[in-house]
């Protein structure tokens, strides 16, 4: 399997990570859910960043455009939980 060296691909795929595991501190700490959500969305955003480092972003761009509307459905979603919430 090779590799495609692409700085914006890995600095992105290096980001997801570090708001995953905020996500997942974030969640510990204060028991809301928002976070880990949005944590997860962006591990969705960094799988789909690491297919392309695979070289396997053309072969499964059906695959890649599922994911990553799920991850913009899952912030959508974490941000009308915000919205909603009461003062």
């Amino acid at each position: 399997m090779n590799f495609v060296w692409n700085p914006i691909w890995l600095v992105n795929t290096v980001l997801c990570i570090v708001i995953l595991i905020l996500g997942i501190w974030g969640t510990r700490k204060h028991g809301d859910h928002v976070p880990i959500y949005i944590g997860i969305a962006f591990s969705f955003f960094g799988l789909s960043h690491i297919l392309n480092i695979l070289r396997l972003g053309k072969p499964l761009v059906t695959p890649l455009i599922i994911i990553r509307v799920l991850a913009y459905l899952i912030v959508i979603f974490s941000l009308l939980k915000v919205v909603a919430r009461k003062a």
